[in-house]
């Protein structure tokens, strides 16, 4: 029990580092978009995976960069493709990773009620767990590290980081490719290009269709 208690406290110092890292770093999109430039894109696609997953797990909030990146250079479906690989990446990385140092700890302490809702998450119906990876509420770290810590099998949680990541990744990397970098200055900018661009009306309304039905769910705790 002792080691469990002493992999878990490194579960939790790892994080709050990397979090603290994550602050104090900051990437600029240029400069990213400006190296993968040099090389061809089937080059610059690999290293561009690469980056992604080894940056973006020591600081946090790089990801926008990479997607801003992705968008500009990649274009909305290869940079989809591209951040969807890294994605997976992540998630068996994160996953394993809270398997291994917290899962045992969280298991021996439950009890009662808790270990009921352990039970709960580890046999969510399978909708639920794509819709909760497809729409952008939970940040995909928090899914990979709390589906890690429950009873679930990775090959289950896998199929929902495939076909789910796919929608929430699509719809954001569609939108920066239309919109490009002006949506930072520019946030009526946005709502301009989806008046004007019914595809990307249509696909938005219904995703956050989708987001409505996932926030209708988190209320549903007892039901979970």
């Amino acid at each position: 029990m002792a080691k469990n208690k002493i992999k878990f406290l490194i579960l939790i110092l790892g994080l709050i580092l990397l979090w603290y890292i994550g602050n104090l770093f900051h990437l600029d999109t240029k400069a990213v978009e400006s190296y993968l430039k040099r090389f061809p894109i089937f080059y610059s696609g690999i290293i561009f995976i690469i980056l992604y997953v080894i940056v973006t797990f020591f600081i946090w909030l790089s990801k926008d960069v990479f997607r801003f990146t992705a968008a500009i250079l990649f274009g909305a479906y290869i940079s989809t493709l591209f951040i969807l690989i890294a994605e997976i990446t992540n998630a068996f990385i994160l996953f394993y990773l809270a398997r291994f140092l917290g899962r045992n700890f969280v298991e021996n302490s439950l009890k009662g009620k808790y270990k009921n809702l352990d039970e709960r998450l580890a046999n969510l119906n399978f909708f639920w767990l794509f819709l909760f990876r497809a729409v952008p509420l939970i940040p995909f770290r928090f899914l990979d590290l709390a589906c890690g810590l429950t009873k679930m099998s990775f090959k289950r949680y896998l199929m929902a980081v495939i076909l789910g990541s796919p929608l929430r990744i699509f719809w954001l990397q569609f939108i920066l490719a239309g919109v490009g970098i002006r949506i930072l200055n520019n946030p009526y900018g946005l709502c301009k290009y989806l008046l004007e661009n019914k595809i990307a009306f249509l696909f938005t309304s219904v995703y956050f269709l989708l987001i409505f039905l996932v926030v209708w769910k988190l209320k549903q705790k007892d039901k979970l």
